[in-house]
C-alpha cells in the first residue's frame, strides 16, 4: 500500500514539473529557436513567419477596424504583422497613389502617442501636439491590437521609428516644431533619427520606455527600432563594381546601408529596449532593419536578433546566416502587382535561409479590412497570394525544417531552373525551383528516396515516386509543370 502511494506521489509531482516547464516554456515571448537561432520558437514550438499583412496604419488610423482585419489573417493563416507607432511618420493622404491607404489616416484623425493641446496650426490638420502629455486612448488601442492578434496566434512587428524621407512628410510630422508646442530644436529630419537631434531626443526615449512598458505582457511582439534607416542617413554601397555602367544609379537600384549616426542612435535606442525590461517580466526580440535587396552586413547591433531587409534578394540570407540569427524579408514591393512575382520571392527567401516573409498587401484597405481591394499600388496583396502563402507555410511545416539549413550541393544541376535547397544534410532535402527544367541532377546520399513534387501556386501534388539514388550523380526526369515547382525527398529506411 505505502509503494502504491509512494508511486502515486511521483507521478504526481512529474505531472507537475512537465506542466510546469510547459507553462514556462509556452509563456515565454517569441524568441530564436535554441536549435536553430535562423528560425523562432514560439509557445515551445518552431515557428515560421509567412504573412501578408496591411500597410502598418492598424494603430494610427482609428477609420481602420482592426478586428476584421485581424480576423482576416487567421482564416489566410497568415501569422505575423507590422505596425508603425506614428511616433514620427505617416503618411499623406495621395502618398503612391494608393486607395484609402492604413497609414494615411485622414486629415486630423491621426491617433499619435501624445495628445492635442489647445494650440491651433498643425498642418495635418486639428491642433498642435503636446509631446509631454500622453494620449491614453492611442496607447489602449495600441494594447488591444496586440492583445486581439496574440488571441490568433499572430507576431506584432513594432517598428518604434521610420525614416522620414521628404519634406511633404515633414510636414505632418508631430516632432516637426511646427506641429507642436514643446519648443523642439531640430529643423532638419534628415538628423531626428541621429544622437544630434537636440532636445527631441528625450522625447524619444521617453517614448520608447512607455511602448515598450505597455506591451511587456504580450508574448507576440518584436520590436524594430527603425524602419529603412539607410533614407535619411544613406551611405552609398552602391552596386558590385561590374554593375555600374548596366544598371541606372537610383534608389531602387542602388544598396544604401545606415551611416555611422544612424547606427549610433538605433544602438542607442536597442539599450534604451534591453535597460527598460531588465525589471519587467519578459524580454522581447530586437530587430534591426538594414537595408534594400542584399548586403554582407559589417555589423549587427549586439542586442539584435533579427536582420530586416526589404525587397530582398536570396543573397540577403545567404550572404549574412553565419550571424546565426533570423534573416527577415520584412517587406516587399516595387515588382508589379502580380502574385506569381511575390510567391516566388517568398519561396526563394525561405529556401535560401530566410527565417521570415512579410508581404506588403495593399488589398487591405480602409473599408476593405477583408483583403479584397484591386488597386494600383506599387505592390502586390490578394486573397489568392495569400492562399498560396500559406501553402508555403505548410510545406515547411511537414518538413523538419528547424533541423535544416541551405544546402547548395543537393542540386548539382538544373538546366534552364533556377534551384534553391534546403536540408538536413543527411535524409532528408527541400528543393525549389523556378523556371522549366526538363531534368535535375542530384547529389545526394546513395539509397531509396521517397520524392513528391508539389506545385505551389495550389498545393496539389503533381506526381510522387521512388528513387534509387547513385553516387556521385544521380539524373532524374521532372514532371510537366508551369512556373515553379517544390520538391522534396526523404530516404526511405530498409
Amino acid at each position: 500500500m505505502e509503494r502504491i502511494k509512494f508511486k502515486n506521489q511521483i507521478r504526481i509531482i512529474c505531472i507537475f514539473v512537465l506542466c510546469l516547464v510547459y507553462y514556462t516554456v509556452s509563456s515565454q515571448p517569441i524568441r530564436l529557436n535554441p536549435l536553430n537561432p535562423h528560425y523562432f520558437e514560439y509557445k515551445g514550438k518552431p515557428f515560421i513567419v509567412v504573412s501578408s499583412g496591411e500597410h502598418y496604419g492598424s494603430v494610427i488610423n482609428p477609420a481602420f477596424d482592426y478586428i476584421k482585419y485581424l480576423n482576416t489573417l487567421q482564416k489566410d493563416g497568415m501569422n505575423y504583422t507590422r505596425i508603425f507607432t506614428g511616433a514620427m511618420y505617416w503618411e499623406v493622404e495621395d502618398a503612391f497613389g494608393i486607395t484609402n491607404n492604413t497609414l494615411a489616416p485622414a486629415a486630423g484623425t491621426v491617433l499619435a502617442p501624445w495628445k492635442r493641446s489647445n494650440v491651433q496650426g498643425n498642418t495635418n490638420g486639428g491642433n498642435k501636439f503636446d509631446l509631454d502629455q500622453w494620449d491614453e486612448e492611442y496607447f489602449n488601442r495600441f494594447k488591444s491590437v496586440v492583445e486581439e492578434a496574440q488571441k490568433r496566434n499572430i507576431i506584432v512587428e513594432v517598428t518604434l521609428f521610420t525614416s522620414i524621407y521628404s519634406d511633404k512628410s515633414w510636414n505632418t510630422c508631430p516632432v516637426n516644431p511646427q506641429n507642436n508646442i514643446n519648443n523642439i530644436t531640430i529643423s532638419d529630419y534628415k538628423k531626428v533619427h541621429t544622437l544630434g537631434n537636440g532636445n527631441l531626443l528625450k522625447y524619444q526615449e521617453k517614448f520608447v520606455k512607455r511602448i515598450v512598458t505597455e506591451l511587456n505582457k504580450y508574448d507576440n511582439v518584436i520590436f524594430e527600432i527603425q524602419n529603412e534607416p539607410w533614407a535619411d542617413q544613406p551611405v552609398g554601397k552602391n552596386k558590385p563594381n561590374f554593375w555600374e555602367k548596366l544598371i541606372p544609379d537610383n534608389w531602387e537600384s542602388r544598396i544604401d546601408i545606415p551611416s555611422d549616426s544612424s547606427i549610433q542612435w538605433q544602438s542607442y535606442i536597442a539599450k534604451i529596449i534591453t535597460d527598460t525590461e531588465k525589471t519587467l517580466d519578459k524580454k522581447h526580440l530586437i530587430a534591426q532593419c538594414y537595408c534594400n535587396f542584399m548586403y554582407p552586413v559589417e555589423d549587427v547591433i549586439p542586442s539584435a536578433s533579427i536582420i530586416n531587409f526589404h525587397y530582398d534578394w536570396a543573397e540577403a540570407a545567404t550572404f549574412n546566416y553565419g550571424w546565426n540569427k533570423v534573416i527577415g524579408f520584412d517587406e516587399s514591393g516595387f515588382a508589379g502587382s502580380d502574385d506569381d512575382t511575390y510567391r516566388q520571392q517568398a519561396w526563394v527567401f525561405l529556401m535560401s535561409g530566410g527565417g521570415l516573409f512579410n508581404n506588403l498587401d495593399y488589398s487591405f484597405a480602409v473599408g476593405y479590412e477583408d483583403g479584397t481591394l484591386s488597386q494600383k499600388a506599387p505592390g502586390g496583396g490578394s486573397p489568392l497570394l495569400r492562399k498560396q502563402l500559406l501553402i508555403l507555410r505548410k510545406f515547411f511545416e511537414s518538413i523538419d525544417f528547424i533541423n535544416f539549413s541551405p544546402d547548395r550541393e543537393v542540386i548539382a544541376l538544373s538546366p534552364g531552373a533556377y534551384s534553391y535547397s534546403i536540408s538536413n544534410r543527411k535524409d532528408q532535402f527541400a528543393i525549389y525551383l523556378t523556371g522549366k527544367a526538363k531534368t535535375i541532377q542530384l547529389n545526394i546520399p546513395a539509397g531509396k528516396y521517397q520524392v513528391q513534387w508539389m506545385n505551389p501556386a495550389d498545393g496539389t501534388i503533381v506526381d510522387g515516386k521512388s528513387i534509387d539514388a547513385q553516387t556521385p550523380f544521380t539524373t532524374i526526369p521532372m514532371p510537366d509543370y508551369s512556373l515553379d515547382i517544390a520538391v522534396s525527398l526523404a530516404k526511405v529506411n530498409q
